[in-house]
């Protein structure tokens, strides 16, 4: 019969419709966000050997995807169902609030001024500030030393300024966009050193290791997060108690020694992860 005919197409629409995707607003944690649809779309840097790195064969390797591949899973969501999305120094506020991302693990130093306008789970690691050099540069022993040189960060970072502020104000401040830019140019002879956290650089040693060298003597405290969206206390919560498992089960050491261990990179005592 004709209602018949109607009727079924009618259940069939009924049914796709309640195992569709579920509906989840900018606004919920991200505790919910992942309860609801089963994944998540991470920031992280697709450039940092040894932290974060998306490798020619498609792979994404690292502490960093280590770090936020255990979080999903703490919060119920699966390696595959992680969609990894390239953040930068210079976007990964604006990838937080637009949405673009649920959450950031991109070698994310805590700052009271990027706590202005994210939240932060964490530290998950500790670090501090150092210079890549070339080994045919044993003068440059440090900051002060270099006056009249020129110096290389990212563009949206913020170490290079730190310098020129702090120990050598005649010192020529050069940005790229990433960090490899910096380290070609390095090799090239067209800047002197490259400034960033000491286990980025670490990693950039390992590459090539008779012709860079890590300067070792560490002028700041770097205190890396995971960044979340403004006010989502509910998720800040859920990402450190993860962190803690992490931690305490042996796989944040298991990692750091698996992708940063080979650099000779000293590695730091397990961070306290702090209540917010």
């Amino acid at each position: 019969m004709r209602w018949r005919g109607l009727l079924i197409p009618a259940l069939l629409l009924v049914t796709a419709s309640a195992c569709g995707p579920a509906q989840v607003s900018p606004t919920d944690s991200l505790v919910t966000r992942a309860s609801a649809t089963d994944h998540l779309t991470i920031g992280i840097r697709f450039d940092a050997p040894g932290l974060s790195e998306h490798t020619v064969d498609g792979r994404f390797v690292g502490f960093d995807v280590d770090v936020a591949t255990f979080v999903a899973s703490e919060l119920g969501v699966a390696a595959k169902d992680i969609t990894w999305r390239e953040t930068t120094s210079a976007t990964r506020e604006t990838d937080l609030t637009s949405g673009a991302v649920d959450l950031v693990v991109a070698t994310y130093s805590i700052t009271d001024k990027r706590k202005q306008v994210v939240s932060f789970a964490g530290p998950y690691f500790t670090t501090g500030q150092d210079l890549l050099v070339r080994r045919t540069s044993p003068d440059i022993t440090g900051p002060e030393a270099l006056n009249g040189r020129r110096l290389c960060s990212v563009t949206g970072s913020t170490p290079a300024q730190q310098v020129k502020d702090r120990f050598a104000q005649a010192v020529q401040l050069v940005e790229y966009p990433r960090y490899p830019d910096c380290v070609t140019a390095l090799l090239a002879g067209q800047i002197d050193a490259v400034t960033t956290d000491g286990v980025i650089l670490a990693g950039y040693v390992a590459r090539d290791p008779e012709l860079l060298k890590v300067v070792g003597k560490p002028f700041s405290k770097e205190s890396y997060g995971v960044g979340l969206r403004k006010g989502d206390g509910q998720g800040v919560n859920a990402v450190d108690d993860a962190i803690r498992k992490m931690i305490s089960s042996g796989e944040w050491l298991r990692s750091l020694n698996a992708n940063i261990g080979p650099s000779g990179y000293q590695l730091p005592a397990p961070p306290e992860v702090t209540a917010k």
